[in-house]
């Protein structure tokens, strides 16, 4: 797969050592692809030291200035998109045209940024006092740590990043084990942001400003437990966000969970099929279901069941006959699990169907022959008469599960009853039923029409309950990344006033 060659072009050079403790595989073939070294307490606790000094320097920095660094990311990224998609690809098995979309996000993202760095609004404040000003001013907050998932192994790196930095915050990345290739890719085409900025602006930038940690759970653990980060932006499942969320808070530290999601498409008896179908396809199998965003059930309207549950099935069919392979190849639309505990899961997930009354189409593994060490799968079609236990459970793989509803007020209470509130639609051509739904679903995100996956970067991306309560990128979620200070000056020259018109008059 010449995965050195893809480094080279992205300016990664792999360091010769026989002291290596991170294998990296492929998952389209099982291959080994590089080895690497975890990053030791002594290295994690250097970094974080040499991100606070860089924070003295940064935070002075004009935000508009810090956006200019950002603008010339954006625009390293748009000369390394092919083979930063490649390698994404390559290693965690999602389709070329999906790693194509990962990186256009993070460009977008860095325009996103740049265009707020002039917008780090505050507030001006009537006083009740005579001759006194007030103001809400944001400031820089400090390193932040930021601990991503495999599956968007750049892209959520960078909703956090190119916000951060613009608002004064350099970054410390703790990377997927299984996707750390991916991060030094961006710390390499970063730095060479950094050298334009420098030569163009003669400024030049502190060292450390991003810092990437290899490593597993240990090294996300020394950056959650570490005072010196005030925020920690993690990105994975509720069990880790359950792990992760108390430990921040013990210290008194700022957390920003976006975690699992359990996302549901609610299709009406008012739809229109040919466009809920499209939606539906690619948000139930796109990235082999390895999405937080992934549909998981449809909830159909009982007097289009059947028709719902066959064309399903039909389209499933046509799927796994022609369009299951090597993501690198032209016309694959499903890439291979990232692992085997993932293969694993799925099985787990389907067997508990069965016994919990599901009917199960699909599922099995392919291309075992051609891929002894990596785990293709046909996604999974579960016909299942009531919301059982599996179905409340996020299964990370291609599991579709389609149960039917009576009334709309039903539905939504089927939709709301999973521990996860991240994305949800609704596919109808009524408008009352479609706000009644947007009212009502339980969700950070509410769709019409359109399925659960595919967020623009333009609005703010996160949900409730298990999902963590995050959200990043869009709206005012750069205010994460900063710290609200009230501001009050009194600029008369007789004896000023307190406040609530308390008198403490002395002599």
């Amino acid at each position: 797969m010449e995965v050195t060659e893809t480094l080279r072009q992205l300016g990664v050079t792999l360091a010769e050592s026989a002291d290596t403790d991170l294998v990296v595989h492929s998952p389209i073939d099982g291959s080994q692809i590089a080895s690497l070294q975890c990053s030791t307490m002594v290295e994690v606790q250097a970094s974080i030291a040499q991100a606070v000094e860089a924070f003295e320097v940064w935070r002075d920095v004009p935000a508009p200035k810090r956006g200019e660094l950002i603008r010339l990311f954006g625009n390293a990224l748009r000369t390394c998109k092919e083979p930063l998609a490649r390698l994404v690809t390559v290693e965690n098995g999602k389709i070329l045209e999906e790693g194509r979309g990962e990186v256009q996000e993070m460009i977008d993202i860095c325009d996103f940024a740049v265009g707020l760095s002039r917008q780090l609004y505050g507030l001006t404040i009537a006083s009740e006092r005579l001759e006194h000003a007030m103001q809400e001013n944001w400031l820089p907050l400090g390193p932040i740590g930021v601990i991503t998932a495999f599956n968007f192994p750049v892209a959520v790196w960078s909703w956090n990043a190119a916000i951060a930095l613009v608002c004064g915050d350099p970054v410390v990345w703790k990377p997927s084990e299984k996707t750390p290739l991916t991060a030094l890719a961006c710390q390499a085409i970063f730095a060479q942001a950094c050298a334009q900025f420098s030569h163009t602006t003669g400024q030049a930038i502190p060292k450390g400003l991003v810092h990437v940690l290899l490593g597993g759970a240990d090294v996300g653990d020394w950056l959650v437990t570490d005072q010196r980060l005030p925020l920690i932006s993690a990105t994975g499942s509720c069990r880790m966000g359950k792990i992760i969320g108390p430990k921040v808070a013990a210290r008194l530290g700022r957390s920003l969970l976006e975690l699992g999601g359990n996302n549901a498409a609610v299709v009406s008896d008012k739809a229109d099929l040919d466009v809920a179908f499209q939606s539906i396809l690619f948000g139930a199998v796109g990235t082999c279901g390895q999405r937080c965003t992934t549909i998981r059930r449809v909830i159909a309207q009982e007097r289009i069941y059947n028709t719902v549950f066959e064309r399903l099935k039909t389209a499933y069919q046509s799927i796994a006959a022609h369009q299951i392979g090597n993501p690198l190849d032209a016309g694959t639309l499903v890439g291979p699990l990232i692992d085997h505990a993932a293969f694993a899961a799925m099985q787990s997930a389907l067997q508990a169907a069965r016994e919990q009354g599901g009917s199960v189409l699909f599922g099995e593994r392919l291309l075992a022959t051609s891929y002894p060490h990596a785990y293709y799968v046909t996604p999974a079609l579960v016909q299942i008469p009531s919301q059982v236990d599996i179905v409340r459970a996020e299964t990370f793989a291609p599991i579709l599960y389609v149960i039917p509803y009576t009334r709309l007020d039903e539905a939504i209470a089927v939709h709301n009853e999973v521990p996860q509130g991240l994305s949800s639609a609704i596919f109808t051509t009524d408008l009352r039923q479609a706000e009644y739904f947007k009212r009502r679903s339980d969700c950070g995100i509410v769709n019409v029409n359109i399925g659960t996956s595919g967020a623009e970067i333009g609005g703010a991306f996160g949900g409730e309950k298990d999902t963590g309560g995050g959200r990043e990128s869009g709206s005012d979620a750069w205010k994460n990344y900063m710290r609200r200070q009230t501001s009050t000056t009194y600029y008369g020259t007789a004896k000023p006033t307190l406040a609530q018109g308390i008198r403490f008059d002395v002599g």
